[in-house]
């Protein structure tokens, strides 16, 4: 048979790659996919609302350790059970009906009551195709490798709920991450020297370099900046880590663009940080992007070009209303770049990590508001401080004789 390989990018997601096999002489044919990238540093878990028939067209990117469920029929998907694919939530409906109607003439003559039974439930599952109820469809992958499509993005879908979530250490067995950490070395002032080490080009994972360096924002706190270069396809990026702890409030920053000025104002947007337009309806998620350290211009620009380089705004699959939905977005975000129109930019994370320039300081900035509050128990849950310990960890001290 001939097996084809194909890498492709989901929009606002990442690359895969799609195998495909063919037998010309049976005519047995096979799709998977496979993550293009690395495992996350967080599991992924989405909840979809399906209302229509529109959402069972929804575009479903399910890795082999993903595990799928509909709570309304009580029907689960295992890890590991299917291998990867590229398909729709009816795509995977019409999947798990294929798997249980596989055996189905040989349980009819065995045992006629298991039989009758799964005849049932693959009756509920088709009638799910037709949306006559609403129901939920839940992916859950530990590896943070699959993805659900958001057909109104880039803003935000009502009908999906997307929670990052930390592994439990027996999903990091499963992935094959679990080992013994060693004991960290003892800390050094590293504020005057830039440390390099070498690591694996993101893009064509040629060998290169990562710098970094520990600075200190003024008016703010200590941060590591991470920048890697790669002497082969001359692909850079530069990541921002934050170099203390997690602040005991979050911090919502709300900035008034009025004056082609403030683009220039230095941001550090962490990784647990989302970023609000209200005037183009538009949400930037925690996660996306990353961690960044540049300009309010260089934050939108990169927000813009996340946008213009969606294929869906110009391959094949792209359709007029959404071209022209994105088309739009592009011009107003260009024209808030360019000072022609103005705007609120608002800043809200819960770990308390992200800055944005007060060109007035130490006095007050007009302009600028900065709101610290106490954070809900699900934002704790997502940062992993319900679990933490502080206190009563120590060891019990050894009696004396």
């Amino acid at each position: 048979g001939v097996t084809r390989l194909l890498l492709t990018r989901i929009p606002f997601f990442k690359e895969i790659i799609v195998s495909s096999f063919s037998c010309d002489s049976c005519s047995w044919s096979n799709t998977e996919i496979q993550s293009a990238g690395r495992i996350q540093e967080q599991g992924v878990r989405y909840s979809l609302a399906v209302t229509s028939r529109q959402d069972m067209n929804r575009e479903v990117v399910k890795t082999d350790c993903a595990s799928a469920r509909i709570p309304e029929l009580d029907f689960e998907i295992p890890a590991f059970s299917q291998k990867g694919v590229l398909t729709t939530i009816e795509g995977i409906i019409d999947r798990a009906v294929a798997g249980l109607e596989q055996d189905q003439p040989t349980r009819r003559v065995a045992d006629t009551e298991v039989a009758r039974k799964i005849d049932e439930f693959i009756g509920k599952l088709r009638q799910l195709k037709e949306v006559k109820s609403p129901f939920t469809f839940i992916l859950d992958d530990p590896s943070g490798n699959s993805f659900v499509e958001n057909p109104q993005a880039p803003q935000r879908d009502e009908a999906l709920v997307v929670t990052r979530y930390r592994r439990s250490p027996q999903q990091c067995a499963l992935l094959g991450l679990q080992g013994d950490a060693e004991p960290p070395d003892a800390a050094e002032d590293l504020r005057d020297e830039v440390l390099q080490f070498n690591t694996n080009c993101p893009e064509c994972n040629a060998p290169a370099s990562t710098n970094m360096k520990l600075v200190q924002i003024p008016h703010f706190k200590e941060v590591i900046i991470m920048a890697t270069n790669c002497d082969s396809c001359g692909h850079r990026t530069n990541e921002v880590k934050s170099g203390g702890a997690i602040e005991p409030q979050g911090t919502r920053i709300t900035l008034r663009i009025t004056d082609p000025s403030d683009m220039s104002r230095d941001i550090l947007k962490s990784e647990t940080c989302s970023v609000e337009i209200p005037e183009l309806e538009f949400e930037l998620g925690m996660g996306a992007l990353g961690g960044k350290f540049t300009t309010l211009e260089g934050l939108l620009k990169d927000i813009r070009d996340l946008v213009e380089k969606n294929p869906f705004t110009l391959g094949d699959s792209s359709t007029p209303s959404r071209t022209g939905k994105l088309q739009e977005f592009v011009g107003k975000l260009q024209d808030i770049i360019e000072g022609k129109a103005q705007a609120h930019f608002i800043m809200d994370d819960p770990a308390g990590n992200s800055y944005l320039q007060n060109v007035y300081a130490p006095e007050e900035d007009p302009e600028l508001s900065v709101q610290r509050y106490e954070r809900t128990f699900e934002q704790n849950e997502e940062l992993g401080l319900n679990d933490m310990r502080t206190e009563g960890y120590e060891p019990p001290a050894a009696s004396g004789r």
